[in-house]
């Protein structure tokens, strides 16, 4: 889990899965649109495909990505869970300013 929430950490990887999203990419297609060089991609997408959420495999010359298979419920229960307990903090704080109005 650590290396999921690691890898969605950072804007460029969440932009590079919502663009795999849409379909597989080279890993030159991925570059175009961050501004970035093809080794800053690659290092990213190794991010990526250590967390199981992309896929590579050579085609010709090319780098083929995909979405990778990786399981999210975990991370998502963890999620909803810590969500659960910081909505119950927020209704306690709301209910302790509207008393002391």
């Amino acid at each position: 889990m650590d290396g999921t929430f690691f890898a969605l950490s950072d804007p460029t990887r969440r932009g590079i899965l919502e663009r795999l999203g849409r379909g597989p990419a080279t890993i030159s297609e991925l570059a175009r649109p961050f501004g970035l060089t093809l080794n800053g991609v690659k290092k990213h997408v190794g991010i990526l495909e250590r967390a199981d959420l992309v896929t590579t495999e050579k085609v010709g010359r090319a780098r083929q990505c995909r979405l990778g298979a990786a399981d999210m419920a975990e991370a998502g229960a963890w999620i909803e869970t810590h969500r659960q307990v910081w909505e119950q903090r927020m209704d306690r704080f709301q209910r302790y300013a509207e008393e002391q109005a």
